[in-house]
């Protein structure tokens, strides 16, 4: 077992001013017992935690780390216009160029506001939803995490569902009644809500493919499904691609499944790992937004320069085709030998995958809505986590977690964790 003493005594030390000791509750290791590691540095493939212990990192703080840790040209590019200044308040070139790369990577983003984070895009977006359709309902489905604004803080997935709160106290009642929610994947359902209430619902709101409660693959029609219900009856169809923007396609999951929402949300992946965030769509439905129109929405950080010059860096690198073939070769062969170790040892298991993202759940049901994914055996999980946690490989502290592969991992990288994964399975049945 490897020496964590010093972060050990951190996380101590945090407790007395930051609640719970973290600034995110998944962060805490509730889901898997003992404390958080405090990272002191990371590069490429890996981080280094304050005790000097080494891992092999397919977090990548949380996802957006197409390009693995501190990439040089993001690095440079950051450094180069923090020199120039970290925050303006004021248009500046950045920002224009990196809407331009945006949009030209999301065809349907014909124009894009930047804002601070995945939640704020969110927020904005549906509330511009209400705003241009006059109706106040959304929907939205069972697992399917999209920020912690009131409204969508309403049977999600993620770090909730790891705490088992299904829904947050704080939220309104009144507000809460204003969101409606579905099974994931369940076209029915979706056909019957619209039947009844269709005329009533200002949007919908889905991961197109779930990546917060861990990864959940849309089933072939489901989301045409949501496209033409929504166009029936006059709600838009927001894509939250905060997870999948960028990371499984340059284009996301609407160039996978071809599929044009109204309303599309991007969180920090498009700032390198930065905080930033970005909603965008149909120019006449952002043509509400003020200045031009009367929804509104500000923020004096949206579109900082660190952010954009991040963002312009890595989308620049992800434009080579290349990449992600070599990505999804990568994250193949790693899926590939769980599940033959799983296999080996008779351990149920399942793998959900799209390009470099994928989820390991232990269960021997088909993954296709929280239900399914929450048959996953959480106390297995909790003995591998920190079987792999102790021989150098980090994943995300959940079983409602998706992981990520990233250009920095080697194949050396994926073998070696293979090797490792095979004696954490050995360890967590014992």
């Amino acid at each position: 077992m490897l020496n964590r003493s010093e972060s050990e005594k951190l996380f101590i030390r945090a407790k007395e001013h930051i609640p719970g000791g973290v600034n995110s509750p998944v962060r805490a290791f509730n889901a898997v017992g003992g404390h958080p590691l405090f990272i002191e540095k990371a590069k490429g493939a890996r981080i280094t935690d304050v005790d000097g212990n080494v891992y092999i990192d397919y977090v990548g703080s949380w996802g957006p780390l197409i390009l693995g840790h501190a990439h040089p040209k993001i690095v440079e590019a950051v450094i180069s216009q923090a020199k120039k200044g970290t925050s303006f308040g004021a248009p500046h070139i950045a920002e224009i160029e990196l809407a331009e790369k945006v949009t030209s990577a999301i065809p349907s983003m014909e124009t894009v506001r930047m804002v601070n984070s995945g939640t704020e895009a969110v927020m904005s977006a549906i509330r511009l939803a209400r705003g241009v359709t006059g109706r106040d309902l959304i929907v939205k489905f069972e697992g399917c995490y999209h920020g912690h604004a009131d409204s969508l803080l309403v049977k999600a997935g993620s770090g909730v569902a790891s705490l088992g709160i299904p829904d947050s106290p704080g939220v309104p009642a009144d507000l809460a009644k204003q969101t409606l929610t579905l099974p994931y994947n369940d076209s029915e359902k979706v056909r019957e809500l619209f039947a009844l209430r269709g005329k009533d619902i200002a949007c919908l709101i889905v991961e197109p493919i779930a990546g917060n409660m861990g990864v959940v693959l849309p089933k072939e029609g489901f989301l045409q499904t949501l496209r033409e219900v929504t166009q029936e009856n006059g709600a838009l169809l927001i894509f939250d691609e905060v997870i999948t923007g960028f990371r499984v396609a340059l284009g996301g999951a609407q160039q996978i499944y071809g599929i044009k929402p109204d309303l599309t949300c991007l969180g920090k992946i498009i700032g390198g790992g930065l905080p930033v965030g970005a909603y965008g769509g149909r120019k006449d439905i952002m043509n509400n937004i003020a200045p031009l129109g009367p929804v509104y929405q500000a923020g004096t950080l949206s579109g900082n320069p660190l952010a954009m010059v991040a963002g312009i860096a890595m989308i620049d690198v992800l434009s080579d085709p290349a990449v992600y073939e070599e990505l999804d070769r990568k994250a193949e062969t790693l899926c590939a030998g769980l599940l033959g170790h799983a296999k080996r040892l008779g351990i149920p298991a399942q793998i959900c995958r799209v390009g470099s993202m994928f989820s390991m759940y232990f269960t021997d049901q088909n993954i296709v809505d929280f239900a399914s994914v929450k048959t996953s055996d959480a106390e297995f999980f909790k003995r591998y986590f920190n079987a792999l946690l102790d021989e150098g490989v980090a994943i995300a502290p959940s079983p409602f977690e998706a992981g990520f592969v990233n250009t920095a991992h080697t194949d050396e990288d994926i073998q070696s964790t293979l090797k490792i994964a095979g004696r954490a399975m050995e360890k967590a049945m014992a």
